[in-house]
């Protein structure tokens, strides 16, 4: 994986993304420090299906699904409605 300074990114833009898309991941630096990384679009996509889980592993997992849905007790914002007298 190369390391290109955020000024050569720029700079060289087109080299930067054919490189990625023949070598893989580019990472960037901003004064010598990891900052961000270019991936090739398959990639990317792979990465995000494996990073949520499927509706089926969702559907048979252990715990309980409820306790995002719910608000905690106290942490609901309740509508202000006026009164009509």
């Amino acid at each position: 994986m190369l390391t290109w300074p955020v000024q050569d990114a720029k700079a060289r833009f087109s080299e930067f993304l054919d490189t990625c898309v023949s070598e893989g991941p580019q990472v960037v630096t901003r004064r010598g420090i990891e900052t961000a990384v270019l991936v090739p679009i398959d990639e990317w996509r792979r990465l995000q299906v494996a990073a949520r889980p499927s509706l089926k592993q969702v559907l048979l997992t252990d715990s309980a699904r409820t306790d995002q849905l719910v608000p905690a007790r106290g942490k609901a914002r309740r509508r202000h409605t006026a009164r009509l007298e």
